[in-house]
């Protein structure tokens, strides 16, 4: 798909590029582009982050340090001996492991429960997606449908105002009949100039959702009456449950969250038991000429005042236990912070699934209602289609009045848009069901 897109826009033999979407491909597209959906993916990697550096704060630690010291003026006590060597190295190395820290494993299962919001979040961002991808694309196949339809009248009343016109010339038809089918034309006119300017704007809302460029023009597969057979199958297992609706399930979730929130602040008093070993290495550069008889005493002294290194390497290890006393109330007061939040979230939890339920049974009634509406229409259209016929050969008959024609024609015109209303409304009413009770693709 991204090559196809790519060879669309780039192509050097077309003075503008084009695309032809099907709905399938216009989802799997917005899946795959829409900023969206690419943040969501971030941060769910993110968090995956997250957990990974908690995990890393168990994981023994270990450290190494090196320095190089040397004395410009050493200290001396009488008769001029000094202390400290000229030169000093030293290299040190720290390994530590908290072997219990309450606070690092109630943080692991936080970091999970983070990680799961950010999924939930991410699914969430892909259902309204759909959602929105879906209603863009039914708005464009119905307002190209109510062209052809605006369309087609325009013809049928430009037909009826040149026949009109010869007739008035031929003393046939008076200038009322003329003047009032040259009205009707012209009334239609700004209506279908409103009409192509909402396919525009529907097209840009859809190419904003693909990550689509403005200069590449797209065009739209299908027709409302191919989607025909969906509204047929009614509202056939279709269900007011909410278990999967992504809005009460970030919403258990963020709950989980503060539940382990409250666990890792009353996990930081308890006490921690960390293991640590030290080994530092010394070599001191010393004037073993200034220590007199030190220089007897096996140490590597050699005669003559000369110098040499001195090196030490001591080596520790233990463990280290820290009990959390007092911490001026602060850890009292984030426990009460925790659960007050707790608190508000099940609010939010209580009075939005109330919401959800109502929306969820409004977009049922919304189905039925166009279902029903789109039955009726069929019917409808199919008789004033043949009225319109009936009157249009009884007025070049001459047994009919221009009123009657154009009363005729304007019902056959509403009729035929009221029917890709029904079930544009029936489709669009679909679409948010979905949303509302989390249905994937």
């Amino acid at each position: 798909m991204l090559l196809f897109l790519l060879g669309a826009v780039m192509a050097p033999c077309r003075a503008e590029a084009q695309m032809r979407l099907t709905l399938d491909e216009a989802l799997e597209l917005a899946l795959s582009e829409n900023p969206t959906i690419r943040m969501a993916d971030l941060e769910v990697q993110r968090y995956d982050y997250v957990r990974r550096e908690t995990w890393g704060s168990w994981i023994p630690q270990l450290s190494v340090s090196g320095s190089y010291t040397r004395s410009i003026v050493k200290q001396e006590m009488a008769k001029g001996l000094s202390f400290g060597a000229d030169n000093t190295l030293a290299a040190q190395a720290d390994a530590t492991w908290a072997l219990f820290a309450p606070t690092v494993f109630r943080t692991l299962k936080m970091n999970r429960t983070q990680l799961e919001a950010a999924v939930e979040t991410a699914r969430g961002s892909r259902i309204t997606l759909v959602a929105d991808v879906k209603k863009a694309f039914y708005n464009i196949l119905l307002a190209e449908e109510s062209l052809d339809v605006l369309q087609q009248s325009e013809a049928n009343l430009q037909r009826t105002v040149d026949d009109t016109e010869v007739q008035y010339r031929n003393g046939l038809s008076s200038e009322y009949d003329l003047l009032s089918a040259q009205v009707q034309l012209s009334n239609l006119k700004p209506t279908i100039l409103q009409t192509r300017n909402s396919i525009d704007v529907a097209k840009l809302l859809l190419k904003m959702y693909l990550s689509i460029p403005e200069e590449v023009e797209v065009e739209v597969v299908g027709s409302l009456d191919d989607l025909r057979d969906e509204v047929l199958s009614g509202t056939d297992g279709l269900t007011t449950d909410l278990a999967e609706n992504s809005d009460l399930r970030s919403l258990d979730l963020q709950r989980e969250l503060l539940h382990h929130q409250l666990k890792v602040s009353n996990a930081s008093r308890w006490p921690t038991v960390a293991a640590f070993f030290n080994a530092v290495i010394t070599g001191n550069d010393l004037d073993m000429s200034q220590l007199g008889s030190f220089g007897q005493m096996g140490s590597p002294a050699a005669a003559g005042g000369s110098s040499s290194f001195w090196w030490q390497h001591p080596v520790s290890a233990g463990v280290q236990v820290s009990v959390p006393l007092f911490a001026g109330l602060t850890r009292v007061n984030r426990a009460r912070q925790i659960r007050n939040q707790i608190e508000q979230i099940d609010l939010q939890r209580s009075y939005t699934a109330q919401q959800l339920d109502v929306q969820v049974r409004s977009a049922l009634n919304d189905l039925e209602t166009a279902r029903e509406t789109m039955f009726a229409q069929e019917q409808t259209v199919a008789q004033a289609e043949k009225a319109y016929r009936i009157s249009d050969t009884r007025y070049r008959a001459g047994a009919g009045t221009i009123l009657e024609l154009n009363t005729s024609q304007l019902n056959m015109v509403q009729a035929q848009l009221n029917y890709s209303q029904a079930i544009y409304d029936y489709l669009t009413a679909r679409a948010e069901y979905d949303r509302i009770v989390g249905r994937e693709e």
